[in-house]
């Protein structure tokens, strides 16, 4: 089942509100994406923790709803 690019950007805005979100679709099936954010909340944390917290924000689509998606993090 897959997931809107609208609708995955307004998760991930509802989670971190505050950062700056690129979404791309990889591939025209709202299946595979690319997405990049930017936020102070990812200060200090290993890339790991980083992902964690976006996985976690996620985790009611990711696996089921969203097939694939690459993940940059940064926190600025």
């Amino acid at each position: 089942m897959p997931i809107a690019k609208k609708n995955l950007e307004k998760i991930l805005a509802e989670n971190f509100p505050s950062a700056k979100i690129e979404v791309i679709a990889l591939v025209d099936d709202d299946n595979h994406y690319s997405v990049k954010i930017i936020d102070k909340i990812f200060a200090g944390k290993t890339r790991v923790e980083q992902h964690k917290l976006v996985n976690n924000a996620l985790k009611e689509i990711l696996g089921d709803v969203l097939h694939a998606m690459q993940l940059k993090t940064s926190p600025n």
